[in-house]
């Protein structure tokens, strides 16, 4: 089968989530990515946690299909190593600390004589200039200055989003970036610099509440799981205490839900809520009537009658419900790939081609392509060994576990 990305090469210098993220979804469609770890410890994500297993949670989710090279670039020895990956290899991701890829020539000006076909696409939290440059960026740090803590919680407390929004939207705007080099490349014969900022990323993706606040017009209020400015939309309580979560999106499905859900068609014309702007500002009193009208009702008769409406709606799901969802099962999503840990489940790439299939790899043990890929560099065993005698590279993972 061939994929998008068969014969194309990528080395990465990752750690924690953006940068693993990105080269992730290089890896699915069947890139080479080499993943550069450290030989004392690897990636710090792999340490984050031991819930997969013995394994951490971060680390299976973005790092399957990838090769570990276990090299210590502080020394002469292992940034030769790299600069022979590099001669031929088509990507250098990198999301280190800020300037230190520069410091040991890895800038995408120093490697441009090396290899001018290479593309170079450096991750950090405030990108390459500007008085932030330097600054440490964690994914909280950048949901703060993105203003994304401004917008999500209640009216009485922010709340950092439950995932890592800031390092995810980072590393989808480094692949669809790489993906367009290699388009360009293609049109060029040259390789480029690609430049990606977390704080940009999700910048980007508050487009709607930047907008909403326009030439300092008053901001959309947070409003927990509702949407501040369309009701009712959000969580509501079931008669056996379960939560059903629905939307109304235009005055026809009002109609609908007052007559068919609510059993309460005098709602529709009731003044205070005729208008979705004035539900939205009498939501006080219009979430009490909602409740009690389905306080008598079992979540999957809300959702029954709900869905006979044409209402939109979902159920608030747990992770163990997500694991389980019968829609996921029902378009055979998961398939099981291997790990230090033995067979794990994993999901396939949500976007699908009848083209080809994803490469679903292995996550992979730190450092277990060392001597593999030394060896295809032209390295000898006694080589090798030299090489990890000094601490350049890492043992072996058999050496580690036995």
């Amino acid at each position: 089968m061939t994929r998008p990305l068969d014969g194309i090469t990528v080395v990465s210098l990752e750690h924690a989530v953006a940068a693993p993220f990105c080269t992730r979804q290089l890896a699915d469609l069947g890139a080479r990515v080499i993943k550069i770890e450290r030989p004392e410890g690897g990636d710090f994500a792999r340490t984050y946690d031991k819930r997969v297993r013995g394994e951490a949670s971060y680390f299976v989710w973005i790092n399957r299909g990838k090769e570990s090279l276990a090299l210590d670039l502080k020394r002469d020895a292992g940034r030769q190593v790299l600069q022979t990956l590099l001669q031929d290899a088509d990507v250098l991701v990198q999301n280190l600390a800020p300037g230190a890829a520069a410091r040991m020539g890895l800038s995408a000006d120093a490697l441009r004589p090396l290899n001018p076909k290479l593309i170079v696409c450096d991750i950090s939290g405030y990108g390459d200039s500007g008085p932030y440059r330097d600054k440490k960026a964690y994914d909280l740090l950048i949901q703060a200055e993105a203003g994304l803590l401004s917008v999500t919680g209640t009216p009485e407390q922010m709340v950092r989003a439950g995932i890592s929004v800031a390092d995810i939207a980072a590393g989808m705007h480094a692949y669809s970036a790489i993906l367009a080099a290699l388009l360009q490349r293609g049109k060029t014969g040259v390789g480029s610099r690609i430049d990606v900022s977390m704080l940009e990323s999700l910048a980007e993706w508050m487009g709607n509440p930047l907008y909403y606040g326009f030439e300092g017009q008053e901001p959309a209020p947070r409003s927990g799981a509702s949407h501040p400015s369309i009701y009712p939309y959000g969580p509501f309580l079931a008669g056996d205490g379960r939560t059903v979560l629905f939307g109304l999106q235009n005055e026809r499905e009002w109609a609908l839900f007052c007559r068919l859900v609510l059993n309460r068609p005098a709602l529709v014309s009731d003044p205070r809520f005729c208008s979705n702007t004035l539900r939205s500002a009498n939501r006080s009193a219009l979430k009490p009537l909602i409740e009690s009208a389905l306080g008598g009702l079992t979540a999957s008769v809300v959702i029954k009658r709900l869905d006979i409406a044409g209402i939109g709606n979902a159920s608030v799901n747990t992770m163990q419900d997500v694991w389980h969802h019968p829609q996921l099962a029902a378009r055979d999503i998961w398939v099981t790939v291997d790990s230090p840990a033995g067979p794990i489940p994993a999901m396939k790439p949500p976007a699908r081609s009848d083209a080809f299939d994803s490469c679903m790899g292995a996550v992979p043990a730190l450092g277990a392509h060392t001597e593999s890929i030394l060896s295809k560099l032209g390295h000898s065993a006694e080589a090798i060994q030299a090489l990890r005698n000094q601490g350049i590279i890492g043992s072996s993972p058999q050496e580690t576990t036995s």
